[in-house]
């Protein structure tokens, strides 16, 4: 972020590294949406979703959860490249963004030990150690030889997503998911060259960047999604986050977006200090540490931002260069427009509560789960054509996630 920051607002726009330049300062950033078919592909209602933030205004809107490996999905109805085979349904998917004036990445991902409970496959990890939230079991360590072969699906579905028309993509090395758990240490108890401190932890992550980039073309944009910290005693930390910023500036990514935490600990989802809480950024301070260190890398921070006047503030200081907008674009899917045409004063959010949820401890993740999937019940509003609800009560939404993900989504299991 070397340019000067006198005059910087929302509707600059932003030039990225590999060339490419985004619109403005507003992105709409990855929300799982869960409507491939399945055969794990593009379908109307997910066209359908899309189209509404393609007239949203934002200068850059990232897809969720696009799964490399069809045997390890976050969710059914996650979208899956693994070669070509439906390439000509993710050229109508990008194809909606044609024109618009908006780029458009693909989220690529892979869940790792928080791969979906209905599975068949045992899920995978650096070791054999089981997430803290409900529904999860044991994975399966990763051998050397598999560890490769994830690395290239990455590389494979980075470039079926540019053969069908997506600007660039973003690797999710954040919320818990399989980078993440290389990551951290309390996940990834490795001793080979895949674990055992910050430098071998962070390597799965970088041969990932880098062998998307020996396979995309120097124009198509790579970026980062990481996590600030995992927040859980003795797990990944800032400082190891901020060497990870070091490292990839010079691995030629195009964005480093800002998140933070994991569902067992989900920050990500408004777990902030009082000082981030008023400037409504959960993670700007963060971020504001590593503005140096990310040179000219772009940063986006995305969790919280509520008010035009937070996210202005945020730009002009310096502190970031993109506004993430996530849940928000889930009940607004204009919002960007209506913050750049001065519309609102305050984005629109909802937060779900259950009974005694905010008490009990045990209950936190599962009230965490229902937040996420009670917006993921609006994405799919607006793919079926609908307007979103934001008065839906939580336990129709408790109902649909049972019906999307199976009863097993709410029992915790062991083993």
């Amino acid at each position: 972020m070397t340019e000067s920051i006198a005059q910087r607002t929302l509707s600059d726009r932003v030039e990225l590294p590999g060339g490419g330049v985004l619109a403005n300062r507003l992105m709409k950033s990855a929300l799982s949406e869960a409507l491939g078919d399945a055969r794990n592909r593009p379908t109307d209602r997910l066209v359908r979703l899309f189209e509404r933030w393609a007239d949203g205004g934002y200068g850059l809107v990232v897809t969720g959860n696009v799964m490399i490996d069809r045997r390890h999905l976050g969710e059914p109805g996650n979208v899956v490249i693994e070669d070509d085979r439906d390439l000509a349904q993710l050229r109508r998917w990008a194809g909606v963004f044609a024109g618009t004036g908006t780029a458009l990445w693909m989220q690529l991902n892979h869940p790792g030990r928080q791969s979906n409970p209905l599975g068949r496959v045992r899920p995978v990890a650096p070791s054999a150690i089981a997430a803290g939230v409900p529904g999860a079991s044991t994975p399966r360590e990763l051998t050397e030889p598999e560890i490769l072969d994830i690395v290239e699906r990455f590389a494979t579905a980075a470039a079926v997503a540019e053969s069908a028309g997506f600007d660039g993509v973003q690797i999710h090395g954040a919320h818990g998911y399989l980078v993440t758990q290389f990551l951290s240490p309390l996940a990834n108890r490795r001793e080979d060259g895949w674990g055992g401190d910050p430098v071998r932890r962070r390597r799965f992550l970088l041969e990932i960047v880098r062998a998307v980039r020996a396979r995309v073309s120097p124009g198509f944009a790579v970026g980062v999604k990481l996590n600030s910290a995992d927040f859980q005693r003795g797990g990944f930390s800032e400082e190891e986050s901020r060497e990870v910023v070091r490292t990839l500036t010079a691995e030629r990514v195009d964005l480093i977006e800002i998140s933070g935490g994991s569902y067992e600990a989900p920050a990500m989802m408004g777990t902030a200090t009082a000082s981030t809480v008023a400037r409504e950024a959960y993670f700007l301070e963060y971020a504001r540490t590593v503005a140096e260190i990310a040179a000219d890398v772009p940063v986006a921070v995305t969790g919280g931002f509520r008010t035009p006047a937070a996210m202005a503030e945020a730009v002009a200081s310096g502190d970031c260069d993109l506004i993430g907008l996530g849940r928000p674009a889930c009940l607004l899917p204009d919002a960007a427009r209506a913050v750049l045409d001065g519309r609102v004063d305050r984005l629109p959010s909802h937060t779900v509560t259950v009974p005694l949820g905010g008490r009990l401890p045990q209950l936190r993740p599962v009230q965490s789960l229902l937040d996420l999937q009670w917006h993921t019940d609006q994405l799919h509003r607006m793919g079926a054509g609908r307007a979103p609800d934001p008065h839906r009560p939580w336990w129709r939404t408790a109902i649909a996630a049972g019906a999307r993900n199976g009863a097993d989504l709410w029992r915790p299991k062991r083993g």
